[in-house]
């Protein structure tokens, strides 16, 4: 048989279907309770889903669009941009991307070729992890630390900067839902642009946040286009993930460089759901904002959960996540993730499915679930402390 390339065999095996593999052979009598996947757990606007509907139906729509994206929408998510960080983005600032996974792969592709050194906060998103193994670039570990709330330090990124060719960062973070605040994502943007090094500013979950407030100041500065791209999900705030729809923003020679990509690994980015969202970014405003309040209720559902169970730390907790520290007398992450989906019905990652150093860590998705549900962890957790 023809040899498999090393990059692909080097990289990691997928988490979720590895988490979900261990729950197969759950025998307990509860219902599942999969933490596992960033999703939410609501439906689409009713509204949406008649505009994605009519789309599908549209024969306009079925044919080839626009490498980067539909206008329509590019404006749309350039005013929005505009508004949310009080800064001038143009539409051709914009390209629209089959999903922000797929957006990720093009931008390192556009950004940092084989052997490349990117940098990734640990513990990092896993899926960015395994897209650079596989375009056969160099992960190259930022620790953030929890006694610091998982907040990248200034100083020890900008003494890891030197050799990367692009920083990676995710705000609010997956997998610790850590916001980094706008002095420290300025600080590091500036020791970034200093060296020469490219900052990727994962946004996936900006919608998620407490207010209204820019979440940073960085597309007001001067030549952002020659330093900084965004990238951004749809997913999330529209409840459509099987839509596959993300945003890159980025400009000047980043932007000419990431064209090649968009033509050859989707062409154009599927195009109902395109025409759908374009009504939908200025339309569902306050739809979003209402469902930025369930997800902080669930979020204090969860902190209230957790915060009954001795032994048990949350580290952190914002957006979709609750990324907690296992009592002194568990064993490792691994084992215990495995115990929680075959003994007791559980389904969370592991820390070291995020990197070196998360042996200590589990990583509960609440997004999905619903507050009387979220309730039902003490029990779940409290019946694994009893077997250890």
């Amino acid at each position: 048989m023809p040899a498999l390339p090393a990059s692909i065999l080097a990289t990691p095996e997928p988490p979720i279907p590895a988490v979900r593999h261990w729950a197969a052979r759950y025998r307990g009598t509860a219902p599942l309770l999969d933490m596992t996947q960033a999703v939410p757990g609501y439906p689409p606007h009713p509204a949406l889903l008649a505009r994605l509907g009519a789309a599908a139906a549209d024969p306009a729509l079925a044919s080839y669009g626009p490498i980067e994206g539909d206008a329509a929408l590019r404006e749309a998510v350039a005013a929005d941009l505009s508004a949310r960080y009080g800064a001038a983005i143009a539409p051709d600032q914009v390209a629209i991307t089959a999903g922000c996974n797929l957006a990720f792969a093009m931008v390192m592709a556009a950004l940092a070729g084989p052997g490349a050194r990117v940098g990734l906060p640990t513990p990092w998103y896993f899926n960015h992890q395994m897209t650079l193994l596989m375009q056969g670039a160099v992960p190259v570990p930022i620790p953030c630390l929890p006694e610091e709330g998982f907040i990248p330090d200034p100083d020890r990124v900008a003494a890891l900067l030197p050799g990367l060719s692009a920083l990676v960062l995710v705000t609010p973070n997956n997998p610790t839902g850590a916001v980094y605040p706008a002095e420290v994502l300025a600080r590091i943007a500036a020791a970034a642009a200093a060296a020469g090094v490219w900052l990727v500013l994962d946004e996936t979950y900006r919608d998620f946040l407490a207010d209204d407030a820019p979440p940073h100041t960085l597309f007001g500065e001067a030549g952002w286009p020659e330093r900084l791209v965004q990238l951004y999900s749809f997913s999330k705030a529209y409840c459509i993930p099987g839509q596959r729809l993300g945003a890159v923003v980025a400009g000047g020679a980043v932007r000419e460089a990431l064209m090649k990509a968009l033509d050859s690994f989707q062409i154009c980015p599927a195009r109902p759901g395109q025409a759908a969202l374009a009504w939908a970014v200025p339309a569902l405003a306050e739809w979003r904002a209402a469902n930025r309040a369930i997800m902080a209720g669930r979020a204090q559902a969860a902190r209230e959960a957790l915060g009954q169970l001795p032994g048990w730390r949350l580290d952190s907790i914002g957006a979709y996540f609750a990324y907690v520290r296992l009592p002194r007398e568990a064993p490792d992450a691994l084992a215990m993730a495995e115990r929680l989906a075959v003994e007791h019905g559980l389904l969370c990652l592991p820390g070291p499915f995020f990197g070196p150093g998360q042996e200590r860590h589990l990583r509960l998705a609440f997004a999905n679930v619903e507050e009387a549900r979220i309730r039902e962890l003490p029990g779940r957790l409290a019946w694994a402390g009893a077997a250890w």
